[in-house]
């Protein structure tokens, strides 16, 4: 992991303690340009839990939005997850 990734996600996690209680209900936001398996790697990733997908597409049909909606058990879960995502997928904006 990049140093650029690394104090992201400890600013992240920072932000996520000082402003939320822990569990919470998260949603995380994923944008990406071809689904190709894009979509379906990021549901297996959050597969062993009671995850929520929603999926949209922009107005001009070129991009996707999966949003992962869940109740977590702290900011950690939430890091996690984000850094699973970008290690197992190509091309995809964490939001």
């Amino acid at each position: 992991m990049s140093s650029e990734n690394k104090v992201f996600y400890h600013n992240l996690k920072k932000l996520l303690k000082e402003t939320s209680s822990w569990p919470s209900k998260y949603i995380f936001k994923f944008i990406f340009s071809e689904d190709g398996d894009q979509s379906q790697i990021i549901k297996e990733i959050f597969s062993n839990s009671s995850a929520e997908f929603i999926v949209k597409l922009s107005k001009n049909g070129k991009y996707i939005s999966l949003s992962v909606s869940l109740i977590v058990e702290n900011p950690d879960y939430i890091i996690k997850k984000y850094e699973e995502v970008s290690e197992k997928t190509e091309n995809v904006i964490l939001l």
